[in-house]
């Protein structure tokens, strides 16, 4: 005979409760006719595990039940690297009868009349161990294989707040396996929201790929998955989110209403916000407070954020509801590197056109930046020289302002003195050592500049003295 008694089963699942008394019990079949079975039981970690009866008589044809038990309540399962097991080892009995004493010395002293029937795994299920081993994952060897065990202990809804918390985890393997196991992609959160802003906040693009293969649905003014994404500048999901979430509305609002290029600002992601913009996102949506995208980024200091909002839109002194321009809100917050971009730039531009000197040095000693540019690529220098301004001229050279830069046509502020005939202007920049095309030889004489711009030095001079 292969053995004497039979186990009920092929492995123990012990469902673990933290911090409380976790026991499982099994049954042992004689499968003796008319013999009656001594019975040992033995656990590979008896520091871990107990049983109610390690000797044990069944009688023929009968079964017996027995407790495992998890010795120490404890707050972790104690996983082990070897899998734990119970070992059965019997002996036939003809008397029928022994004492524990007896029992005990049958089976310390070897021989063939021991026989090793059967050797239980057991195994850590339920939800504790579940949520144990997605915390911890990185930390436990084989974590992967185990929680797949772990999750024959769990109900429906404990399977779903476990995908919850798998794609948290930002572990793909895990979402895979509960969704294997029975767990509901389209579970919504406390606050109505799906898997997916979870799954976007971990960065994970297989999880994201997953949940959409899976079928789970989205509810865009709950999840606002765009907003979760540009918060972390991954336009690669966002991009993935266009394609397989069908139609999502990128102007779309969130509680405090705003906008993914809202969101974008705050956290000063450049590229977001460029993605939103591509698919139709306006920069100009005021949310609930009033405040613009860009009012969002001059709050927070965002540079390059605010000089791209600059550029796409046109809201630099839209105010909010506490009438505050961006400007005002930079300055509140002490974001002193904005305020040539968002006030004294435009100040020093408008004062280089009027030739108002005391307005260009309040601005100037404000932070103003000499060379800042306006939409047609003009410096405060291309103005104050087309306009013929010399004390403005000089104030802007004496606080660096570049010579030889070029507008967008290509336009230096000597040629702009030189055609509007300011030989006054022209001159004193040629003293500043204005270079033509930045060629070699360091400064013009005004023969030579105007035989470079085609003109005759004589209209030059008359237009100067007009």
């Amino acid at each position: 005979m292969d053995r004497l008694v039979k186990p009920e089963v092929k492995e123990l699942e012990l469902i673990f409760h933290r911090g409380q008394k976790c026991t499982v019990k099994f049954k042992l079949t004689n499968l003796m006719h008319t013999m009656p079975v001594a019975v040992s039981l033995t656990t590979t970690n008896p520091a871990v595990f107990s049983i109610n009866r390690i000797f044990s008589i069944i009688p023929p044809l009968s079964s017996a039940s027995y407790t495992l038990l998890l010795s120490q309540p404890s707050d972790e399962p104690p996983l082990s690297a070897t899998p734990d097991a119970v070992t059965v080892r019997t002996a036939m009995l003809p008397t029928g009868k022994a004492s524990q004493d007896d029992l005990r010395r049958m089976f310390a002293r070897p021989g063939p009349h021991l026989f090793r029937d059967a050797v239980i795994p057991v195994s850590f299920v339920g939800p504790h161990v579940a949520e144990f081993l997605i915390s911890r994952y990185s930390e436990i060897r084989e974590s992967c294989s185990l929680l797949k065990k772990s999750l024959s202990g769990c109900s429906a809804n404990q399977l779903a707040r476990l995908l919850r918390f798998a794609c948290e985890s930002g572990n793909a393997d895990f979402v895979i396996a509960l969704i294997d196991a029975g767990g509901e992609v389209n579970f919504k959160g406390s606050n109505g929201q799906s898997l997916m802003p979870l799954a976007i906040r971990t960065g994970n693009i297989d999880i994201i790929k997953i949940l959409v293969d899976s079928g789970c649905r989205i509810n865009n003014s709950v999840d606002c998955v765009l907003h979760e994404a540009a918060a972390v500048n991954r336009v690669d999901l966002m991009e993935i989110l266009f394609k397989f979430l069908g139609s999502i509305d990128v102007n779309s609002v969130n509680s405090d209403g705003r906008t993914p290029i809202h969101v974008a600002a705050l956290h000063g992601h450049v590229k977001a916000i460029e993605f939103c913009l591509s698919v139709g996102g306006n920069p100009e949506v005021t949310d609930f407070k009033g405040w613009t995208p860009l009012h969002c980024a001059a709050s927070q200091g965002q540079l390059k954020a605010v000089e791209c909002l600059l550029e796409c839109s046109n809201v630099k002194y839209a105010v909010n509801k506490d009438g505050k321009a961006a400007f005002s809100l930079a300055v509140d917050n002490g974001h002193w590197h904005l305020l040539d971009l968002l006030h004294w730039g435009d100040v020093l531009l408008r004062a280089a056109r009027i030739d108002d000197v005391h307005g260009m040095k309040s601005a100037l000693a404000e932070g103003a930046a000499v060379n800042r540019r306006d939409q047609n690529g003009w410096t405060p220098l291309h103005w104050a020289a087309f306009k013929g301004r010399v004390k403005s001229v000089k104030l802007l050279l004496e606080h660096g302002a570049e010579v030889d830069i070029v507008d967008d046509a290509g336009y230096t502020p000597m040629r702009c003195a030189v055609e509007a005939g300011h030989l006054q202007v022209a001159t004193l920049l040629n003293a500043h050592g204005f270079k033509v095309n930045n060629k070699k030889s360091s400064s013009l004489n005004l023969e030579a500049l105007s035989k470079h711009l085609s003109l005759d030095l004589t209209l030059v001079q008359e237009k100067g003295k007009a």
